[in-house]
């Protein structure tokens, strides 16, 4: 994309997807006060990752990524997408509440948003009701529509697919107070280990892991191949999922979105895929579910090709 505005018939680079509508997305529209508060809080993270170099040290970068294993892995990959979500899998209520509150240190929102948003997105995948789909342009998909909350509020006046989270009173607390937990977590960090700390755990590890997740809305969109005939322009892409600890495996997902497994061949590395296995063996993951031979089948372009014949 190269203005504000994504244009029609606008060719993504190095692939066949193409932009169709258009966006404002700096100039031209109404900034909500919402839309502000997203801006600056990004903008924060960002500027906190300028001190990275100054501020390095082995300490500080392990602890980040031990954080981002805990609250990308753990938080948004297991729990807010393939449990809750999806329902791909069940923990115990101890577990579910402990992974999700990792997901909210991730500061991608809290579960009850990201969950209805992630369900709106299948049910209108790459329709004009997607909440962030590529064809208003990359940079849209990727992260112009955090700062729309017009865009969010036009397309879904009444969120109502989440009533299963809406209905417990864990999940309504951490909405009502999120960024309470945010803010206290921060200045736990820095009270362990000073302006280093918050830097790389909160700066670095948080920048990261954003812009990771917004890859698979964007990037698994518009570059890599479609395994499966999901009739959407999901796409397998094998960096995206090194970096989301398998989430990029997007038309797997796509083809079979209840699956607690995305890589679904046994060279598409798919790390949250491990963890749910451990969890499965020694008791605490039930209900895993995977796609049947039949399902593939069902969704395989062989399939569809001898349909249409």
């Amino acid at each position: 994309m190269v203005s504000n505005e994504a244009k029609e018939s606008e060719h993504q680079r190095f692939s066949s997807v193409i932009g169709t509508r258009k966006r404002n997305l700096l100039w031209g529209r109404k900034w909500r006060s919402l839309d502000i508060k997203m801006a600056i809080g990004i903008l924060f993270l960002h500027v906190l990752t300028l001190f990275a170099p100054s501020t390095f040290s082995w300490d500080a970068f392990w602890k980040a990524v031990l954080f981002y294993f805990l609250t990308g892995m753990l938080g948004i990959t297991l729990c807010y997408h393939r449990l809750l979500a999806h329902h791909s899998l069940k923990l115990p209520k101890w577990l579910e509440y402990a992974c999700a509150y990792l997901g909210v240190q991730a500061i991608q929102r809290d579960p009850i948003y990201w969950v209805s948003i992630h369900r709106y997105h299948h049910q209108y995948v790459d329709l004009e009701k997607d909440p962030h789909t590529p064809t208003y342009g990359f940079w849209f998909s990727h992260m112009g529509w955090l700062f729309d909350s017009g865009y969010i509020m036009e397309k879904y006046r009444e969120r109502k697919n989440v009533e299963d989270l809406k209905s417990q009173a864990f999940y309504r607390f951490i909405k009502r107070t999120y960024m309470w937990h945010i803010f206290g977590f921060g200045a736990l960090v820095y009270a362990w280990g000073g302006f280093p700390y918050l830097v790389w755990i909160m700066g670095v590890r948080t920048t990261w892991s954003l812009h990771a997740t917004f890859l698979v809305n964007s990037a698994c969109h518009i570059w890599g191949k479609q395994a499966w005939n999901t009739g959407d322009l999901s796409r397998n892409n094998w960096w995206v999922a090194m970096v989301t600890f398998g989430e990029g495996w997007h038309n797997n997902h796509h083809a079979f979105e209840y699956s607690a497994r995305h890589g679904l061949e046994w060279w598409q590395i798919d790390l949250s895929w491990y963890v749910i296995c451990f969890l499965k063996s020694v008791g605490m993951a039930t209900n895993v579910k995977l796609p049947t031979e039949a399902h593939k089948l069902k969704k395989s372009f062989a399939s569809s090709d001898y349909k249409f014949k």
